[in-house]
């Protein structure tokens, strides 16, 4: 893995074909391990993890601490409630608690957007080593669900070889609260890079129009797109027109509390235009895989009797597959000299 150049993991906006393919291999060899028996490899042993979540978290968070401890890391748990913030102890702070305890990679998850990137520059700018990895932030980004789903996917098309190349072509159509989702934005980085076209679906008020040149410029600080030629980013406004040839469907949660800010009438208003049934899959033409980043609101998103075949349902297998791609991105995060041990050991 000496072709890996990214400190830090804040954003999929920065990754490469090559990186995609990189953290997707290696996640295959993970979840290929024999899962009875000794679970556990030692090629992290002696590196510590924090996870410093700020905002609550199920599947991240435990999924981060489980991929941790199977690579033999010591893991530290950061719960607010508990914590100095009460106190008026500042988010660095926090973070350099954590980075004086040895801390080798930190794990944050925050409400407000760009607060991993600051801790990391800080941390930088300190002549620290210890390495950041976004658990999700604000609406900016989510970059190991964007990375999990794109191997969800591929595994699914291509189960022996689940890389990028399977997916190029590939038509995936994203349905819901675009405009408040750091995991839409995670995917379309993702999903472009591997040359998906993302069809955009929603009202107005939730997808945006503007959304159909999300990835045609970089992201401010970034100078150049490492993905040369990207799959296109289109938006309809109706479930009849974005899924016809769809390969594939992922719906994202839509959050009642947007039901405050007059984004939405009512949520069985919004089942009715938007919700995923197995009439309206039946558009695609034929049986395609269902995705869902989790919690499902059951009967809003999607009706019960699509979350429920697990046929075409793959919201357990993302979970699943949550653990071996954070293996993956903890591993090349904190594989920074050649004394790691091979996984093949």
């Amino acid at each position: 893995m000496s072709g890996w150049s990214h400190r830090h993991v804040l954003d999929l906006a920065a990754f490469s074909r090559e990186d995609f393919a990189a953290v997707l291999e290696l996640a295959h060899r993970f979840r290929s391990l024999p899962v009875t028996g000794a679970r556990k490899l030692p090629a992290l042993q002696g590196r510590l993890v924090a996870s410093l979540f700020f905002e609550p978290s199920t599947r991240t968070r435990s999924s981060f601490e489980l991929a941790a401890k199977r690579l033999s890391a010591d893991v530290q748990s950061f719960s607010p409630s508990s914590s100095s913030l009460s106190k008026g102890e500042s988010v660095l702070d926090t973070a350099r608690t954590y980075v004086a305890m040895g801390a080798d990679v930190l794990v944050v998850r925050h409400r407000s957007t760009g607060v991993p990137e600051q801790l990391a520059s800080a941390l930088d700018q300190a002549g620290d080593r210890t390495v950041v990895l976004n658990g999700g932030d604000g609406l900016h980004s989510h970059p190991s669900q964007g990375l999990l789903d794109l191997y969800t996917l591929a595994r699914y098309f291509d189960p022996a070889h689940p890389l990028p190349e399977v997916l190029q072509g590939k038509r995936v159509a994203i349905v819901g609260d675009i405009l408040h989702s750091r995991v839409a934005r995670s995917n379309l980085w993702a999903l472009t890079a591997c040359g998906v076209d993302v069809v955009l679906c929603g009202p107005p008020s939730l997808v945006p129009a503007a959304f159909a040149q999300f990835v045609e410029e970089p992201p401010p600080g970034q100078a150049l797109d490492p993905v040369p030629h990207r799959g296109r980013i289109t938006v309809e406004r109706t479930l009849e027109q974005a899924l016809p040839g769809a390969d594939a469907v992922m719906t994202l949660r839509l959050q009642k509390e947007r039901m405050g800010q007059q984004l939405l009438t009512t949520l069985n208003r919004y089942h009715q235009d938007f919700g995923l049934t197995r009439d309206r899959l039946a558009l695609c033409g034929a049986d395609v895989p269902v995705l869902h980043p989790g919690p499902v609101n059951r009967g809003v998103e999607m009706a019960s009797e699509v979350l429920d075949d697990s046929a075409i349902c793959l919201v357990e297998e993302q979970v699943r597959n949550g653990v071996p791609i954070r293996m993956a991105l903890l591993y090349l995060m904190a594989a920074a000299d050649s004394s790691l041990v091979s996984i093949n050991s």
